[in-house]
């Protein structure tokens, strides 16, 4: 089955009420994990690569490996850009195969999200290619991107629907309370389900997206910080959270850092635990299992897109 783009896997999640995940990938170990778990799960899946991903594994490497992943494999799987920050970025992905790309101007008043957001979709859509843009501003660090906490804010309704109507964007990341990285809440998680519900009144046939959305899985925090790591207080979004956002309007929920996680931690512990291991294999190996074990659990357990592929 060719690369497909997330149209007809977003219009049944909604009719069905489930989120599917889109896990980033940088390397060969992520790529593998993730789609093995998604086949034997038989789910569709997003694989998305951000623009620090690409300069740091090459988008031609990026590509022939994710080829070889849909050979392999027998489910919808579409490739997207995380968090495009221009037109030129989001260009070059469409030109180079993917089949969905997020242009991220969020950090930009509306008038100019609006602008460059369109400059994107009519690209886009000219090559068949679907776009997913962001109203509101998510704290935290991840990658490239990098917002102050004082500077988080939540999408208003009404933009939202007067963005989507403007720019033709095919899906919307919205803000309601996630944040990037390993640090998302200092207090008690909490989600604001009424601005999600307020936005889906208003735009019942749009998916919206779900950013900074990894549990940060306590295991991983503590099997990491117990083999050496010094991450202490990490604190994500709970799976029931997340499992509830699924089920109340959100097609696609982002997982980066419980991945990083996966794979550092089993490292970690590999090397803790027979400090003479040099072969790349014997750690990377595990770490792959560690990361598809993840996804597993991200696809039967929380975001319920099992068997929908």
């Amino acid at each position: 089955m060719p690369l497909v783009t997330t149209k007809e896997m977003f219009e049944r999640s909604m009719r069905e009420h489930y989120a599917i995940g889109a896990f980033n990938i940088n390397n060969m170990e992520f790529i593998q994990a993730i789609t093995d778990a998604a086949n034997e799960s038989k789910s569709p899946v997003i694989l998305q690569v951000s623009s620090s991903a690409i300069k740091y594994a090459r988008i031609n490497y990026l590509m022939k490996m994710v080829e070889a992943a849909v050979e392999s494999t027998n489910i919808p799987i579409a490739l997207h850009l995380d968090h495009g920050p221009d037109f030129e970025t989001c260009k070059m992905c469409i030109d180079s195969g993917f089949t969905s790309v997020m242009i991220d101007a969020s950090k930009y008043d509306f008038e100019e999200n609006v602008r460059i957001t369109k400059e994107v979709v009519d690209y886009a859509h000219s090559h068949g290619v679907v776009v997913e843009a962001e109203l509101g501003t998510l704290a935290g660090v991840e990658d490239e991107v990098n917002v102050a906490n004082d500077d988080a804010r939540y999408t208003n309704p009404d933009q939202a629907y007067e963005f989507v109507q403007r720019t033709g964007c095919d899906s919307l990341a919205i803000a309601i309370g996630t944040s990037h990285g390993a640090y998302k809440f200092k207090g008690e998680a909490k989600l604001r389900f009424d601005i999600l519900a307020k936005v889906k009144e208003k735009l019942p046939n749009t998916p919206i997206v779900l950013h900074g959305a990894s549990s940060v899985i306590p295991e991983l925090v503590d099997m990491c910080n117990n083999n050496g790591g010094n991450i202490p207080g990490a604190k994500g979004c709970p799976d029931e959270m997340l499992k509830q956002a699924g089920e109340n309007g959100v097609s696609k929920i982002n997982v980066d850092t419980d991945l990083r996680l996966a794979m550092t931690a089993e490292i970690r512990r590999v090397f803790n635990e027979d400090p003479s291991i040099f072969d790349p294999r014997k750690y990377l190996g595990p770490a792959r299992d560690t990361i598809k074990a993840t996804v597993s659990h991200k696809i039967n357990d929380v975001f319920c897109s099992a068997n929908k592929a």
